[in-house]
């Protein structure tokens, strides 16, 4: 394979992951649109419902070593089919069901590890293959999916809702879904999985350690834990207010529609906040890079709690400009981190492990908070308690020798 049929295999990778990672994302934010509408058809609280996206993040957490170790042994033909058939059929599933442990089950537990399959950990897997030292801009435009999910998703779910109903929205994505396994199919996923020839390999003394780890020695290393803390208490602060934030909105004056578009337009900020993120990494080091996106995140946080007393478009843009762009946006570089520090033959399961801080965090994050606002019948608490985790998930950053190079 010449240089330019590499380059292009290695763009066609991308696309492929990027829209994979666009339809998982995006109908797992799209949940936020469909909390109220489940929620008034069974008269459940905001915790039951909420109960539901927290067990997705969770299981696309607990997934996480799981589908690294799968694509290490079976490649990712294997991961992202079984992907694709599992979030279809989840969809099809949740269409029908009548009971609040079904919808755990079938959106929770099943459509957590679809998503998994098709989601960031296979993805920097293959992408590392193409990519190499790139890998922080390949995964920024892979994380920016997250956004533009969110951009698609959001107003059709909203659409669709508003037509057919919950259950019929339902409906059309599963099936729209699966109809995506006949091109899939016909992938040249052995190709993919082969990486690139050209591929400038890194030297051993860039990195802390060489390729002989096994998960039990990267646990002993206080990188380890310092990634995983970091994942961890982001994903709490942040996913401590995403699943609410279109019923938040609704809550303190805007009609469902434009709260959904409003929130859903944090898909294109986001990818500029991915690919600005990722640009200042290159231009002033990865550490104050992302002590930057912390502080825009911080002043989103402080932008929603406003809008309970100032509900206008000035703070509502504040907030989706400032808070949407950096959802995410330290992914790429995190996991660029520690792709390099744990690289060998078993960063996919390392990595997943890793990940899997961010899981535990989405769902604990996401369950209290709607924990929080049952108890005290306000958003105050909720938006607090996120502002707090915020601020510790980015303590590694101030203190960790390893992620302060």
């Amino acid at each position: 394979m010449d240089l330019k049929t590499s380059q292009r295999t290695g763009l066609t990778v991308l696309g492929v992951c990027f829209t994979l990672s666009v339809l998982g994302r995006g109908l797992q934010e799209s949940f936020t649109v469909f909390l109220l509408p489940i929620s008034q058809s069974f008269g459940w609280d905001r915790a039951e419902v909420v109960s539901i996206y927290s067990l997705i993040a969770l299981c696309v957490g607990l997934a996480g070593p799981l589908v690294g170790r799968l694509f290490d042994r079976s490649g990712p033909r294997t991961v992202f089919l079984t992907g694709i058939a599992l979030l279809g059929g989840s969809l099809l599933a949740a269409a029908y069901a009548q009971k609040l442990w079904q919808f755990q089950l079938a959106l929770g537990l099943c459509l957590g590890f679809a998503i998994a399959c098709i989601g960031n950990v296979p993805n920097s897997l293959l992408l590392g293959r193409w990519f190499g030292k790139r890998l922080p801009t390949a995964m920024s435009v892979v994380y920016s999916a997250t956004g533009a999910g969110v951009l698609l998703m959001l107003p059709i779910a909203q659409l669709l809702i508003d037509h057919v109903e919950w259950r019929g929205a339902y409906r059309i994505f599963g099936f729209g879904v699966l109809a995506l396994l006949v091109p899939l199919l016909f992938l040249p996923w052995r190709r993919f999985g082969a990486g690139s020839p050209h591929l400038e390999k890194p030297q051993t003394s860039e990195t802390l350690i060489d390729e002989g780890w096994t998960l039990i020695s990267a646990m002993r290393h206080h990188a380890f834990w310092a990634l995983f803390g970091t994942f961890f208490f982001t994903a709490i602060g942040m996913y401590a207010i995403s699943p609410q934030v279109v019923a938040y909105l609704i809550d303190v004056g805007f009609p469902p529609l434009q709260a959904a578009t409003a929130w859903g337009f944090s898909g294109v900020v986001l990818l500029f906040g991915m690919l600005g993120v990722s640009w200042l990494d290159g231009v002033i080091g990865r550490r104050p890079s992302i002590l930057f996106s912390y502080s825009l995140s911080l002043l989103g946080i402080v932008m929603l709690w406003l809008l309970q007393w100032y509900p206008n478009y000035a703070l509502l843009t504040g907030f989706v400009v400032c808070f949407g762009s950096m959802i995410g946006s330290r992914g790429p570089l995190l996991t660029a981190t520690a792709m390099k520090i744990f690289r060998g033959k078993r960063v996919g399961t390392i990595y997943g492990t890793i990940t899997f801080g961010s899981g535990l965090g989405s769902a604990l994050g996401s369950w209290t908070g709607g924990l929080l606002h049952d108890w005290t019948q306000s958003y105050n608490s909720l938006l607090a308690f996120a502002l707090v985790s915020v601020v510790i998930g980015m303590i590694p950053f101030l203190v960790v020798p390893a992620l302060r190079r």
